[in-house]
């Protein structure tokens, strides 16, 4: 888990930011995990929380180090996503562990999440949590 969310992040965005500022501008668009903002009792989650709360204070060193660079960068934080692994019913049994919205997320909030971060010009180190509410509190 640190290797794919601290290390590789780390490499990727060396990488990607070294080719922005050649160009003097660019978008790097992390993803975190809500998990970082709101730990839980129900699921053992101390090493994701770690891994993605350096990705989110990465984040907003990044966005500050490289601004004057025309270069932004923001994160999108994602909770309980419904994807293809896991199928609709295995989310109906979770009753108070859902967010206040009382669903799952789908992959197209997260989806269009980095798409209105990608066009909006004036947005860097921002952490969007694309979560149903479950930062806020229950």
């Amino acid at each position: 888990m640190v290797g794919v969310n601290l290390t590789g992040f780390f490499w990727l965005t060396q990488r990607a930011i070294a080719e922005m500022l050649k160009r003097y501008g660019g978008h790097v668009v992390n993803i975190s995990a809500t998990v970082a903002d709101y730990a839980s009792s129900s699921s053992p989650s101390v090493l994701a929380a770690l891994t993605k709360g350096g990705l989110a204070a990465a984040t907003r060193s990044l966005a500050i180090e490289y601004a004057s660079f025309g270069i932004r960068v923001n994160a999108v934080s994602p909770g309980m996503i419904q994807t293809p692994v896991h199928p609709a019913e295995s989310y109906e049994h979770l009753g108070d562990r859902l967010p206040p919205l009382g669903r799952a997320g789908q992959v197209s909030d997260v989806v269009g999440a980095v798409l209105f971060l990608e066009s909006s010009p004036y947005i860097t180190g921002e952490i969007m949590h694309i979560d149903g509410g479950q930062v806020a509190g229950h």
